[in-house]
């Protein structure tokens, strides 16, 4: 069994810099994670066992990253029943919205949540939300890090000048 709870796969490995640039939050939170390398059409056997296998080795959400067509999230929702976060990539010729509406567009029976364009970051945070549900310990994680980041934005106000900026009792 895996110590990971989170399984981040992707299509490819130009996905990869695009990944690394979302997972900070994972790593601030050391909430164990894996990323893997399967591709839904090149390599789709490998997408669906490391799908099937997922669960029986410790996964609790998977997030599945692709571009152009993204079908990696849909072969790898068909083969699990954990939950499953697509994170569509931009590029190609339409820049990433086929990505978006192909992961977005799942047929009934297969669902996939998705986020934005290269929002590894975002899905990060969903699956790490969806942990909470069953784990105190990871609730009370993230609930600090949301503080953390509200607090990053109310001392960001003290750095501007040359504006007018509202009253500190009109946030209250």
């Amino acid at each position: 069994m895996t110590e990971a709870k989170i399984g981040i796969i992707m299509g490819s490995v130009s996905d990869a810099e695009i990944v690394k640039n979302g997972i900070s939050v994972l790593e601030d939170l050391n909430i164990p994670f894996e990323i893997a390398i399967a591709s839904a059409h090149r390599t789709p056997q490998d997408a669906q066992n490391y799908a099937k296998n997922a669960q029986s080795r410790g996964i609790k959400v998977l997030i599945a990253v692709a571009g152009l067509s993204a079908a990696l999230p849909g072969v790898i929702a068909a083969a699990t029943t954990l939950p499953v976060i697509g994170v569509p990539i931009k590029g190609g010729a339409m820049d990433g919205l086929d990505a978006m509406l192909s992961i977005t567009q799942m047929p009934p029976g297969v669902p996939v949540a998705s986020v934005g364009l290269n929002a590894v970051k975002n899905a990060c945070l969903l699956a790490v939300r969806i942990l909470a549900i069953s784990d105190l310990e990871i609730r009370e994680k993230i609930e600090d890090w949301i503080k953390k980041e509200a607090n990053k934005v109310v001392q960001s106000r003290k750095k501007i000048s040359g504006l007018l900026l509202a009253p500190e009792d009109s946030y209250k």
